[in-house]
């Protein structure tokens, strides 16, 4: 994957979790500079982005820093081999008791 291509393909996970969990009233979501905010009833914080040189999506939580790497088409967790939509919903329901709703 050359880097437009990852570019191009972290902006469309973003855009999907953004509007995915944009009409939950119990979670404040804010997509700037290619950072997702994600804000909990408890006012913490998961942080989605992108880490170009590693060609990664890090997921910042109160349980910790995940690594995903895009491999065969899927993005997944460089340490466990989950998948990113699947991880990251655990990690909010853990975080906020919110069950995410993927598009």
């Amino acid at each position: 994957m050359n880097e437009s291509d990852f570019h191009r393909a972290v902006d469309g996970v973003l855009a999907r979790i953004e509007s995915s969990l944009e009409s939950d009233d119990d979670l404040d979501v804010d997509l700037e500079s290619g950072i997702l905010t994600i804000t909990c009833p408890d006012s913490s914080r998961v942080i989605v982005n992108r880490q170009a040189p590693n060609r990664e999506i890090w997921v910042a939580a109160r349980s910790g820093g995940f690594h995903f790497a895009n491999r065969e088409g899927e993005w997944r967790d460089t340490r466990s081999g989950d998948e990113l939509f699947a991880s990251l919903a655990r990690i909010i329901v853990a975080q906020s008791g919110v069950q995410p709703r993927w598009k």
